[in-house]
């Protein structure tokens, strides 16, 4: 078992099943939602006007074939096209007595991580954390995780991109964890906040997505044969109810009641939580990789506050009306392009609220341009 394997083909290509070896730390990304989650047309790619469609991809047999750093240099050759991203925001506090939602924005980070330039040519960071118990293990991730990150991120000649970049996605969540549980078992009384974290660090038109918790990452694809778009998870939810979350709960001497690590947490994964920890919660995050094609159109970053009241492919077709929206007015400087993108979050953020979402409420919206 390749515990760094590659993605097949985003599209048409038929998707290995699970092995019986157990769960892959870093898993397949699954196939796009049962049946498309939307009718709209794709007239979305006439107002953003630059949309094209250069970019080259890595066939499956590129994937299987040759070594990992014969690879590395295709992929680096033929994606000359880098796909544009750009964030936007809203967040709600809802009915709760405090945001502890926190976000992070990094359009471009290329120049602050100086990865090898012969091989990565744009580094871009998204992320959101949902905290709980109170605003301090959100905000110190918020604060610290891409920072983290910089420091890590590979410098010099590398054999091969996507394993460097994963394991230092994997040390970046450690040293964060460890960092937040030394501060906060320093203080008296001891700290007890906790936070999810979902993290998409774009390596040119590379997503690979870092997740702890129930905060999720979805992407819009547009089906070219159906000719509707589809909510594409990218993204894998961790609570104590999963088979292989409460085994490994258990093992470490802790039990699940209510759908809770010992009746109390809801995750069974987060940064922070030190009283859980003992007990089985990890900081380790699931890892997947995605390549960005041409029929992408947005990615969306949200903590649970809205899932609790939207499916995930009601997020996108609400987004991509908003987006078809002539009658949103264009702010002076602000093209109608990030007026439209800003609306469709903050339109999103208000209308979970309105659903009767108690929880705060954050939804970052990424803007794929081609």
């Amino acid at each position: 078992m390749d515990l760094f394997g590659d993605l097949p083909e985003p599209e048409r290509s038929p998707r290995p099943a699970a092995g019986s070896g157990g769960p892959l730390l870093f898993d397949d990304l699954p196939p796009a939602s049962s049946g498309d989650s939307g009718s709209l047309a794709p007239s979305i790619s006439q107002m953003v006007k630059n949309e094209g469609k250069g970019a080259k991809r890595k066939t499956s047999e590129e994937e299987k074939n040759g070594s990992e750093e014969l690879v590395e240099k295709k992929v680096c050759k033929a994606s000359s096209v880098i796909f544009g991203l750009k964030g936007y925001v809203a967040e709600r506090k809802g009915e709760r007595e405090e945001m502890q939602d926190a976000h992070v924005i990094l359009n471009d980070i290329t120049e602050e991580c100086r990865p090898p330039s012969s091989l990565i040519t744009r580094v871009s960071y998204f992320a959101v954390f949902d905290g709980h118990g109170g605003i301090r293990a959100s905000k110190f991730a918020a604060q610290n995780l891409h920072q983290n990150l910089i420091r890590k991120f590979p410098k010099g000649d590398v054999i091969s991109v996507e394993k460097t970049v994963k394991r230092c996605l994997l040390d970046t969540f450690k040293h964060t964890d460890e960092e937040f549980l030394k501060q906060a078992s320093s203080q008296k009384p001891a700290w007890k906040d906790g936070s999810t974290a979902t993290c998409v660090l774009a390596v040119d038109n590379i997503l690979y997505i870092a997740n702890l918790g129930d905060s999720r990452a979805i992407l819009c694809r547009y089906n070219e044969e159906s000719q509707k778009h589809a909510a594409l998870s990218l993204s894998k939810e961790h609570n104590p109810t999963q088979y292989e979350e409460r085994m490994r709960i258990q093992k470490a001497g802790g039990n699940v009641r209510d759908g809770r690590v010992l009746g109390v947490l809801e995750v069974s994964r987060s940064i922070g939580d030190g009283q859980y920890k003992r007990c089985g919660v990890t900081s380790v995050p699931d890892i997947r990789r995605c390549q960005l094609t041409p029929n992408d159109r947005f990615i969306l970053l949200a903590c649970d506050g809205l899932f609790k009241v939207f499916t995930p492919e009601e997020a996108v077709n609400f987004i991509l009306s908003c987006l078809e929206d002539e009658k949103i007015q264009t702010r002076e400087g602000k093209s109608a392009v990030d007026a439209r993108y800003e609306a469709a979050c903050n339109r999103l953020a208000n209308k979970a609220v309105q659903r009767g979402s108690a929880d705060n409420v954050t939804v970052m919206v990424v803007r794929i341009g081609h």
